[in-house]
């Protein structure tokens, strides 16, 4: 009787010790995909100083929009500590700016022609797509390590250790849903 006792607490502290390393190793993959998110977020950063610089020569009377763009980097270096509502909010605002500065860029065409100015498109193009697919692994993670703390019995024991339920990364304003809108 004493052995089918112990054999059955022995049982149990394995589960709980599977259960508690499953919500860790979950963790830990959010934060990872965090981590790939800032890789990308920061080639984002290194290469718009590149493109201001590219284009000042060309966009003598487009101060303001190139001001925008700076501002809107500044702000999202500045929001990395904020959590990630605020590095949202502020990475759609930095999207925004750089729409505006592309927008105003076509109608330049010597500098359209410019090589550089090519390459740096291309290259911030494949950046915005490389942070697409990291928000969207951060968000996959964050799902499954949510699901992990809300399932009995995962609840139970991410409640006991303080396993706190962590933020999507999730798009700020309604109109950023919307088809975008192409005319010729």
């Amino acid at each position: 009787m004493i052995w089918i006792i112990l054999g059955i607490i022995v049982v149990l502290i394995f589960a709980a010790m599977g259960i508690y390393n499953g919500l860790v190793a979950s963790r830990q993959q959010v934060d990872n995909a965090w981590a790939q998110i800032d890789v990308q977020l920061k080639r984002r950063y290194d290469l718009i100083p590149n493109l201001v610089e590219t284009v000042k020569g060309y966009m003598n009377f487009e101060q303001t929009t190139l001001q925008k763009v700076v501002e809107a980097r500044s702000a999202a270096m500045g929001a990395s500590g904020g959590g990630v509502k605020a590095q949202a909010e502020a990475e759609n605002n930095l999207t925004r700016a750089l729409g505006g500065f592309f927008a105003v860029a076509e109608q330049y065409p010597d500098l359209k022609a410019s090589e550089n100015m090519g390459r740096l498109q291309e290259e911030l193009s494949s950046t915005e797509n490389k942070i697409a697919f990291a928000r969207q692994f951060y968000n996959d993670a964050v799902m499954t390590y949510n699901t992990k703390t809300q399932q009995f019995p995962g609840s139970i024991f991410a409640n006991m250790f303080g396993f706190k339920q962590k933020e999507l990364f999730e798009l700020v304003e309604p109109e950023q849903r919307e088809p975008v809108k192409v005319s010729f």
